[in-house]
C-alpha cells in the first residue's frame, strides 16, 4: 500500500471515530430546562387534559339533549363545546411555546 493511501485511510478512520464520538455526546439543550420551566409545562399539560375532560362532558350533554329534543339546551351545549375547543387550542399553543422556549440554548 502506498503511503498516500495509508494517510487517506488513516484520515478517514479518524473522521469516522470523531463523528461517532460526537453522536454519543449528551444533548445539552435538554439539560438546560429549569425546574420553573418544567412546572410551567406540567401545568399546561394538566390544563390540556382538563380541557379534554370538559369536551367529553359537553359532548355527553349534547347527545343527551339531542335525544330529548331540547333545542335551547342543544344550542347552549354547542356554544360551550366551541368554547372548550378554543381553550384547548390555546392551551396546546401555550404548551408548545413553553417547550420551545425551554429548549432554547
Amino acid at each position: 500500500m502506498s503511503s498516500a493511501r495509508q494517510v487517506a485511510l488513516g484520515m478517514g478512520l479518524v473522521v469516522a471515530l470523531a463523528t461517532s464520538m460526537a453522536a454519543q455526546q449528551p444533548d445539552t439543550a435538554k439539560q438546560d430546562i429549569t425546574p420553573r420551566e418544567k412546572r410551567e409545562i406540567r401545568r399546561d399539560t394538566r390544563e390540556v387534559k382538563q380541557d379534554r375532560r370538559e369536551i367529553r362532558s359537553d359532548r355527553r350533554e349534547l347527545r343527551r339533549d339531542v335525544k330529548e329534543g331540547d333545542k335551547a339546551e342543544v344550542r347552549r351545549d354547542k356554544r360551550e363545546l366551541r368554547q372548550d375547543h378554543r381553550e384547548l387550542r390555546g392551551d396546546k399553543r401555550e404548551r408548545r411555546q413553553d417547550v420551545k422556549e425551554a429548549k432554547k440554548p
